[in-house]
C-alpha cells in the first residue's frame, strides 16, 4: 500500500467510495468524475503503479472482474455499448498512478470520442516494427 495513493485510501476505507464489487484481490467502484453514469474502475487492492508492475495472474483476474462489471452495466443501465480502457503512464493519460481499468457505459452520440488513426507507416516500416516487437516479446 502507498500511504499517499487515493486508491489505496479507498481500499483501506479512509475515503468513501461507491463500491460495486469486491473480493480478496480487487475492488470495483464508480468513478467520481464519470464519462457517463455508471463509469466504473476496477483496481487491484495491492498497490501497483501500472500494468507493467501488476503480476500476470492478477491482470487476468482483473479482466474477469472487468467482464463481470461490463455485463452488469449492460443489464442494469440502459447503454448501447461499453468501453474497457487502461491508461499506463502519464503520456498515455494515467492520472492516478495505481493500476486501474476503466469500464465505461456508452450511448450513441454521447460525445465521448475515441482516437482515429491518422498516422501511416512508411515503406517497410510496419514489417520492421513488427520484427522488433516480436523479438521483444520472445
Amino acid at each position: 500500500m502507498d500511504n499517499n495513493c487515493i486508491f489505496c485510501k479507498i481500499v483501506r476505507g479512509e475515503i468513501p467510495s461507491a463500491k460495486i464489487y469486491e473480493d480478496d484481490k480487487t475492488l470495483a467502484f464508480l468513478d467520481i468524475v464519470p464519462v457517463n453514469i455508471g463509469h466504473a474502475l476496477v483496481i487491484p487492492k495491492e498497490h501497483f503503479k501500472d500494468i507493467h508492475e501488476v503480476p500476470e495472474d492478477l491482470v487476468g483476474h482483473m479482466m474477469k472482474i472487468v467482464k463481470k462489471v461490463s455485463s452488469a452495466l449492460r443489464t442494469s443501465l440502459p447503454c448501447d455499448g461499453v468501453n474497457v480502457n487502461m491508461n499506463n503512464e502519464g503520456a498515455a493519460g494515467q492520472v492516478v498512478f495505481h493500476a486501474h481499468i476503466h469500464v465505461i457505459p456508452r450511448h450513441a452520440g454521447d460525445g465521448f470520442e475515441l482516437w482515429h488513426g491518422k498516422r501511416k507507416y512508411q515503406e517497410n516500416e510496419m514489417q520492421k516494427v513488427s520484427r522488433k516487437v516480436s523479438l521483444a516479446i520472445a
